[in-house]
């Protein structure tokens, strides 16, 4: 165990003088801290910012995203990425709206119980907002810890990271929020994976790794298991008034958002046929080709134009096709992939 008041009044006053100015900290609410940690996840603060802003002048209050739409909350939230994330979000909110009269839970355990709220995320709004005693663990943490105890457990395993809240446990019974955000604040600036400023280390002669010469080795994390690749096509049908059609995706993945037709597999082709009831006919090549990563997988993507205008009514789709006007597009949630190749055809 690390020299506990030693180390903690360090790494506090350390944070205190050198923590970065964001709109999170400037507040106490606990709906915009817990929405700055649900748009902080997978996400660079310097591009939560101006998604935070828009999004709190939009819905400033539980009431006002428990009444909005999941389009139009999709919709602000339309660049950031992970969209499972707002959706929770939103759901979460509804029951704060619904259960609690629209406050936040200031208990853990019921805090805990609202969609989408898992360790990392019950720890930080309940530390930072109501200053209860519980340990961050996210990639920060687990860096500087790891180093600091020269620690050679895999992060990837969920019984390293139970064990990190319990050893950090003592360090959380007073001032909780503004310890956990130094840790995190100390890995973000200092305690880089790559590049570790470690001669100006505030907890420097607390730090193991740095004694042993084992900076760089931590934290301990077996490798990722190589992405799956999926091969997509995508289909620009118009119509004769220049409208490109577009379906609103079905599936889990980005569910709700739209796009431009698209299949998998060597009857992509079929596919759309059988979809649209309609022969239709396709340039040889393609007219665009563009890959999207995601965390688990990658899409590679084949665009291909329908050589004739396409009319048809849409009506037996019941709001799951539609067909788009270019100059509509804010109308819109489009996933990442599918904006640029909206960009593409704008030109």
């Amino acid at each position: 165990m690390l020299n506990e008041p030693t180390f903690k009044n360090n790494i506090v006053t350390w944070f205190e003088k050198n923590q970065r100015e964001m709109p999170w900290r400037e507040t106490t609410n606990p709906y915009y801290i817990w929405l700055s940690e649900v748009m902080l996840q997978q996400t660079q603060v310097k591009t939560v910012i101006d998604y935070y802003h828009r999004f709190i002048n939009r819905f400033p209050t539980v009431e006002a995203l428990s009444n909005a739409n999941e389009d139009e909350v999709l919709k602000y939230w339309e660049g950031l990425g992970y969209y499972s994330r707002a959706r929770n979000f939103h759901t979460a909110i509804k029951e704060v709206e619904e259960k609690y009269n629209g406050e936040v839970p200031s208990s853990p355990d019921k805090f805990a119980q609202l969609k989408g709220v898992g360790p990392y995320t019950q720890a930080a709004v309940m530390s930072i907002a109501f200053n209860q005693p519980l340990a961050t663990v996210d990639g920060n943490v687990f860096r500087v810890w790891s180093r600091l105890n020269n620690d050679k457990r895999d992060i990837k395993l969920q019984s390293t990271r139970k064990a990190y809240e319990q050893e950090l446990q003592p360090y959380v019974q007073e001032e909780a929020g503004t310890f956990n955000q130094s840790m995190m604040e100390l890995g973000a600036l200092v305690c880089t994976p790559k590049n570790p400023i470690c001669l100006f280390c505030p907890v420097q002669e607390n730090c193991e790794a740095f004694k042993d010469g084992t900076v760089l080795e931590l934290p301990v994390k077996t490798k990722k298991v190589s992405k799956k690749t999926k091969k997509q096509n995508v289909f620009l049908v118009r119509n004769s008034k220049g409208e490109y059609l577009i379906e609103k995706r079905q599936e889990k993945l980005l569910n709700g958002m739209w796009q431009f037709p698209m299949f998998e597999g060597a009857d992509a082709l079929k596919q759309l046929e059988e979809k649209l009831n309609v022969a239709v006919t396709i340039a040889d090549e393609r007219v665009f080709h563009l890959k999207h990563q995601f965390t688990h997988m990658t899409w590679d993507i084949s665009v291909y134009s329908v050589i004739e205008d396409v009319d048809i009514s849409l009506e037996r789709f019941k709001g799951q096709l539609d067909w788009l006007n270019l100059n509509e597009r804010h109308q819109y949630t489009l996933p990442v992939s599918m904006d640029k190749i909206y960009k593409f055809i704008v030109g």
